[in-house]
């Protein structure tokens, strides 16, 4: 993982940590993209990131403000990741959701959000922003989801950099623009608690510049892996995520199997899933809720093995 570290006010330089558990303290930047703005890594690297003044404005505020809070390092994804890499790309990709989750503060940069000058009690004249926040593109963008949903401290700035509130202030406004669950937002519900389609809803009505991102972006909220194929479409690539979840899940069930966990709940609808290791209580394969199950002991289906999971031995 790189980081961008801040030596004065207008320098910044690129340090590189091979161990993300021995990343210092961060801060990262959460926005959209415009399109020929954007400082990319070679343009940092070769010192000509000033040429681009709406990009570069966007790593000065970020580390300006982490500065604020007493943070040296910052990350910001256009120059922090050298794209031309391909592998660097996936391994960036696959990560993006673990690094917001680990970063001390995330800075939401609004660029179509702005307050007027003459605005200096930002909370007392909500009237002047609020409009414009509920339509801001960055609630519309599918990677932004999970950089509203990684963090455990998420700010919101306008273009001026005028701070709007977070994620817990105006936590009302983000769920009636999001239809996000409340105890999503704050955490207080861990994300595989929600159904698979529950989760998928929440980016339904995203765009992304690649079709395939559509699913991509998502693949930290579902806690998975994949390798990218851009080209592929959004379907196969949907195939692909929906194949890897229920794997996922198959290799903690068999996990737990060889713990010995005992499971007392069963999916009735497919007889294949037990549910009490499964948060949510919807079974991942048939999406059935535990509510509509009945309380089956493990040994009552261990007659009746699934191709899903060897049956253990007892």
């Amino acid at each position: 993982m790189r980081l961008l570290r801040r030596n004065s006010d207008y320098d910044f330089e690129l340090v590189t940590f091979s161990v993300d558990d021995l990343t210092p303290p961060y801060a990262i930047l959460s926005h959209t993209w415009t399109d020929g703005e954007e400082v990319t890594y070679d343009e940092l690297v070769a010192g000509t990131a000033r040429n681009k003044a709406g990009g570069y404005a966007k790593i000065r505020f970020c580390g300006e403000r982490a500065a604020e809070d007493g943070f040296r390092y910052f990350w910001v994804d256009t120059c922090c990741i050298n794209k031309s890499i391909r592998q660097e790309l996936d391994t960036a990709i696959n990560s993006m959701f673990r690094w917001y989750q680990r970063a001390n503060r995330c800075y939401v940069y609004l660029s179509d959000v702005q307050i007027p000058a003459e605005v200096i009690d930002v909370q007392s004249f909500r009237i002047t922003w609020e409009d414009a926040f509920r339509r801001s593109r960055w609630f519309t963008r599918g990677w932004t989801l999970q950089e509203l949903l990684a963090p455990s401290t998420v700010e919101f700035f306008s273009k001026e950099g005028k701070r709007l509130g977070s994620k817990i202030t105006l936590e009302r406004e983000i769920h009636e623009i999001t239809k996000i669950p409340v105890g999503a937002l704050r955490g207080q519900k861990r994300l595989f608690e929600f159904s698979v389609p529950e989760r998928m809803s929440w980016v339904k009505n995203r765009k992304t510049t690649f079709i395939e991102d559509k699913v991509y972006c998502v693949l930290g909220i579902f806690g998975v892996f994949l390798p990218l194929i851009y080209g592929e479409g959004e379907e196969h690539a949907f195939r692909r995520l929906e194949k890897e979840i229920q794997e996922h899940f198959a290799r903690e069930i068999r996990r737990e199997i060889r713990r010995e966990t005992y499971w007392d709940w069963v999916c009735c609808n497919c007889m294949t899933w037990p549910l009490s290791m499964v948060a949510c209580f919807n079974c991942p394969m048939c999406y059935h809720s535990r509510d509509e199950c009945c309380a089956v002991q493990l040994q009552s289906i261990e007659r009746k093995p699934s191709n899903k999971f060897p049956a253990p031995s007892r």
